[in-house]
């Protein structure tokens, strides 16, 4: 009996310290060295935040950007208009430039362009004369 316990009780406390072992070895290896897809995967992570961070550089500018050309605009507005109360040489003349400047797009809008009508548009085929064979048919250029 006690051979039996032992022919048992070896190979089952070799397979704990076994398993054991391994479970060991796999928590500390893959600390120890990141795999390649780990490696590939922060790679594409860092060059995300990277992107969005750019991003964002991006549009910050460009908001400040727009912002530095509202005030220019601005400002150009209110030159013109000082400049057409400085010079101009009557009040009617002044009234008009200082209409000119703040006149909006809504009052005065853009006439759009047409095509001209008398054009005709290219055809995909070519034109034939009335009663002659079209291109489709069967006898079309063979000399009879």
């Amino acid at each position: 009996m006690e051979h039996s316990l032992l022919v048992w009780l070896l190979p089952t406390l070799a397979l704990v310290v076994g398993v054991a072992i391994g479970f060991l070895i796999a928590r500390v290896a893959p600390n120890a060295a990141p795999s390649r897809t780990q490696r590939q995967l922060d790679d594409i992570q860092e060059r995300f935040d990277s992107y969005q961070n750019e991003v964002v550089t991006h549009f910050n500018s460009t908001a400040t950007l727009v912002k530095k050309l509202t005030q220019s605009y601005q400002e150009v507005q209110d030159h013109l208009a000082e400049g057409a109360n400085r010079l101009a040489l009557d009040e009617q003349t002044r009234q008009r430039l200082l209409a000119s400047l703040h006149a909006d797009a809504a009052q005065a809008p853009r006439e759009r362009l047409t095509p001209p009508r008398d054009q005709e548009p290219p055809r995909d085929y070519a034109p034939k004369a009335p009663n002659s064979p079209g291109m489709l048919d069967e006898h079309y250029g063979l000399k009879k």
